[in-house]
């Protein structure tokens, strides 16, 4: 799971990732990602709206999407903050459909690729 230092809190930063953020198109999901100050962890958001479903299924949603973000920070990632905004499709998707999804988007990132960090596939 996601340690404190690893999890964007506040409204103001959810804010300023979603509205300048580089746009990270996915299927189940589109992200938002901006570039931190140095060697600052990566940090992460989920915005899992009534849309995707009833509580246990947003929940379900969202405990899959920090599961997938550990496993970025446990490979190296950094220097990044990103907020997801899970679709409604992201109900019916199973855990290896999201994994891929948010890998191939992060992957695609002008940001992540020009910081040098990389994301690699298991």
């Amino acid at each position: 799971m996601l340690s404190q230092e690893h999890r964007i809190r506040t409204a103001a930063d959810y804010r300023r990732v979603v509205r300048s953020g580089e746009r990270l198109r996915g299927r189940f999901c589109v992200g938002y990602l901006v570039s931190a100050e140095g060697d600052a962890p990566a940090r992460f958001g989920f915005i899992v709206s009534r849309a995707v479903g009833m509580a246990h299924t947003r929940n379900l949603v969202r405990r899959r999407l920090k599961a997938i973000t550990a496993e970025f920070v446990a490979e190296g990632l950094s220097g990044v903050d990103v907020v997801y905004r899970a679709y409604p499709q992201a109900a019916s998707a199973s855990f290896d459909q999201l994994h891929e999804d948010l890998r191939r988007s992060l992957e695609k990132s002008r940001t992540v690729t020009s910081a040098s960090v990389e994301v690699t596939s298991p």
